[in-house]
């Protein structure tokens, strides 16, 4: 594993790789998170002979952070110019949250450039279902104020309500924030970068871009198909219809897992996306 620096257009992104000589995987985290979420993943699939490259988006963890750019078409345009720029042909794009409602915006943006699509708890989310106006869904989903708190408690509280993860998933969760030279933490995002994205996440609407979708797509929910709806949010419902809309789908629940499944679960999580991208080889 390295980490480097890839230049898309103005914009420089900070990317973690695994050598590898299969078909490629790239990464994506989903908001406020970071590439190191995915550690534990990309070296699964490292392992198996597979070239993977998980990115932090503009705004997080070490790449770039303009003021401007956080709605969906320019993030889309980041994910398919570091595609371009690092020559990967017909990679299998995985996102998680916002991630997934991102590679799912690509998959349909430029279906041409990508081989398969895996979709790890998001994708299907559409937030104005649940919350009938932007300033109702702000209010409860905003995030909290963590600046300033000393990274040692943060860490002992993550150990605290996660005590089965690796230990991959607990430094990728560290990992969403800088650790400033008294002790105490920041995160990598800002308040009002996150807002922004925020906003284009409750403006994205995924059931009317699944029939653009002609790859094969990996649904993989954390939770059983039997769970009760997340905050006003049916998930049942929305990975059937999801389902049901795209051309290819096939659906992985992940009964009691949490929604950072992909630093929860590493191993599984990989072979369900080692599983897609062997269906891939035959959906040309």
């Amino acid at each position: 594993m390295r980490s480097e620096r890839v230049t898309v257009g103005d914009l420089g992104l900070h990317v973690v790789r695994w050598e590898g000589g299969g078909r490629p995987f790239v990464l994506v985290h989903g908001l406020a998170s970071n590439a190191h979420l995915w550690d534990g993943v990309g070296e699964h699939l490292a392992a198996a002979g597979h070239p993977v490259v998980a990115v932090d988006q503009r705004g997080h963890g070490r790449s770039d952070k303009p003021d401007h750019g956080y709605d969906t078409a320019t993030v889309v345009g980041d994910l398919l110019g570091l595609v371009v720029a690092l020559g990967l042909d017909r990679p299998v794009l995985a996102g998680q949250s916002w991630g997934a409602n991102v590679v799912l915006e690509t998959a349909a943006t430029a279906p041409e450039r990508i081989a398969a699509v895996a979709l790890v708890d998001g994708g299907w989310i559409h937030l104005a279902d649940a919350f009938p106006t932007w300033e109702s869904c702000k209010a409860a989903l905003a995030p909290p104020v963590l600046e300033g708190m000393p990274a040692a408690r943060l860490e002992a509280a993550i150990r605290s309500a996660h005590p089965s993860w690796p230990e991959a998933g607990i430094r990728g969760t560290m990992a969403n924030f800088e650790v400033r030279a008294d002790g105490t933490i920041r995160p990598w995002l800002s308040h009002d970068r996150h807002l922004s994205i925020l906003r284009s996440l409750y403006e994205h609407q995924p059931r009317d871009r699944y029939e653009a979708v002609r790859a094969p797509v990996l649904l993989a929910p954390a939770g059983g198909p039997d769970d009760p709806p997340r905050r006003g949010w049916d998930q049942t419902e929305a990975v059937t219809e999801a389902e049901a809309a795209l051309a290819d789908a096939r659906v992985r629940w992940f009964p009691g897992a949490d929604h950072d499944l992909h630093a929860q679960h590493p191993a599984e999580l990989a072979e369900a996306l080692l599983a897609l991208a062997a269906d891939a080889e035959g959906h040309r």
